[in-house]
């Protein structure tokens, strides 16, 4: 799984690491998401030492769900939960705004995903290799930061496998740029 964020203050790190092998990437308010974050970890930590097992991608998702949908009404949150298990592999969930839990081959979110959902379905092919997720990621990003006036500084990608994370960054002035050849 590759999990990429686009960095609305310029630094924040909106990708967050729930375990070992599962990475959130959140948008929306970024108190209601940390705290969401925070408590998911807490979970996965307290299951972990319980079971002597690590934590699926997918029970992840299923907390992240649980505490979206309870507070519906008064977070603004919305969260990609990504990560590799050994029951399932690379995994992607989507969480839009309301708690939503859906498994996807990718997910897009926060301010500049409205401007990339066709550039996606075009681009998006079953099978890439990781050198081709880490393009398709930092295009589709590139391309949300240059049409979204919110968006921008730096892309921060996340490749998550049997192995752990695997952290990149791509600064500001080595952004792709391919719609403009």
């Amino acid at each position: 799984a590759v999990v990429s964020t686009q960095s609305t203050g310029r630094v924040t790190d909106k990708l967050t690491q729930v375990s070992d092998k599962i990475y959130c990437c959140r948008s929306g308010s970024a108190a209601d998401t940390q705290a969401i974050a925070d408590y998911v970890k807490l979970y996965l930590d307290l299951q972990e030492n319980e079971s002597n097992e690590d934590p699926t991608v997918e029970v992840a998702s299923r907390v992240f769900q649980m505490l979206c949908y309870q507070n519906r009404d008064m977070l603004s949150a919305s969260i990609i939960c990504a990560g590799w298990d050994k029951n399932k592999g690379g995994q992607v969930y989507c969480l839009p705004l309301g708690g939503m839990c859906v498994r996807m081959p990718f997910a897009i979110g926060g301010s500049g995903s409205t401007y990339i959902y066709g550039h996606c379905d075009n681009t998006y092919k079953e099978g890439m290799t990781e050198e081709q997720c880490l393009k398709f990621v930092a295009d589709a990003v590139a391309l949300a930061m240059h049409r979204d006036g919110s968006s921008g500084g730096m892309i921060r990608l996340a490749v998550l496998t049997k192995d752990g994370c695997k952290r990149l960054n791509i600064p500001g002035n080595q952004l792709p740029t391919f719609w403009s050849k």
